[in-house]
C-alpha cells in the first residue's frame, strides 16, 4: 500500500509535523527522505529493507558512494543529497560550538569532533583553536595517515594556532580500528605538543581520541 493511501495521521511526515522528529522510527525518518518507493515497496518499506541491509542507519549514512548507489532505490542523487544532509549537520553542529563555550559544552564537543572523524577510514589529527572565552575560532584538520611521532609537526600546529590567534587548543584525532583508546604514542605526541604550545603562551586544554561510539578525554583521564 502507498503512504498516500495510509491515513493520515499515520503517515510519517505529517507525524513529524505534528509530533516532531524524534517520534518517527529511524525507518520513517528515513523514508521522509527517500521520499518515494520502488515498484511494490513503499518508501516505509524500502527504508527497512535499507535498514535491513546496511545493519542500521549510522552504516547506511556512512557507507561509501560505491555501496549506497548499488541499492535498490538509491543512486548518485540521493548520495549527493545525503552528503548535503550531514554536510549541514555538520555545520549546524560547528555554529553552535562556536557561539559557545566548547569546555561547558563538552557533549557537543564531542558530537561534533565525532561527527567529523568517527567515519573516516584513515587517521585524521584535527585541532580546534579558540579564544581566551574558550569559544572555537576555528577548525581545522592538520595531519593526515598514520598518526605517530613523526608525522604530527608540532611546529605545523604551533604556527596554525598564532595564525588564529588562539588562546587555547583541543586536539582530537580518530582510530580507524574503532577503539579509542589512548596509545602510547598519542601519549607521546600530546607531551610533545603541550611543551610547544606552552612556550607560546597557548594552553592545551585536552585531547580527544575518536573511536566507534565513544571519544577518550586525556583531561578526564588526568592525562594532562
Amino acid at each position: 500500500m502507498a503512504i498516500t493511501d495510509w491515513p493520515l495521521a499515520e503517515r510519517p511526515r505529517e507525524r513529524l509535523l505534528t509530533q516532531g522528529p524524534q517520534a518517527l522510527s529511524d525507518a520513517e525518518l528515513l523514508a521522509i527522505f527517500l521520499r518515494t518507493g520502488i515498484a511494490g515497496r513503499s518508501a516505509v518499506d524500502l527504508a527497512r529493507d535499507l535498514l535491513s541491509r546496511f545493519g542500521g542507519l549510522r552504516p547506511l549514512l556512512e557507507a561509501s558512494q560505491a555501496e549506497f548507489c548499488a541499492s535498490p532505490g538509491l543512486g548518485t542523487a540521493k548520495y549527493a543529497q545525503l552528503q548535503a544532509v550531514l554536510e549541514m549537520s555538520r555545520r549546524h553542529m560547528q555554529h553552535a560550538l562556536e557561539r559557545g563555550d566548547a569546555l561547558t559544552s563538552p557533549a557537543l564537543t564531542r558530537q561534533f569532533l565525532a561527527s567529523r572523524l568517527r567515519h573516516l577510514p584513515h587517521e585524521v589529527f584535527a585541532c580546534l583553536f579558540l579564544d581566551n572565552r574558550h569559544r572555537v575560532l576555528k577548525f581545522e584538520e592538520l595531519f593526515r595517515g598514520t598518526i605517530d611521532a613523526a608525522s604530527v609537526y608540532p611546529r605545523e600546529v604551533v604556527k596554525q594556532a598564532l595564525a588564529c590567534n588562539a588562546a587555547a587548543v583541543i586536539l582530537a584525532h580518530n582510530h580507524p580500528s574503532g577503539v579509542a583508546e589512548p596509545s602510547q604514542a598519542d601519549q607521546h605526541i600530546t607531551r610533545r605538543l603541550q611543551e610547544a604550545l606552552n612556550l607560546v603562551d597557548i594552553r592545551l586544554l585536552d585531547h580527544l581520541v575518536v573511536g566507534d561510539g565513544e571519544a577518550v578525554s586525556f583531561a578526564e583521564r588526568g592525562m594532562l
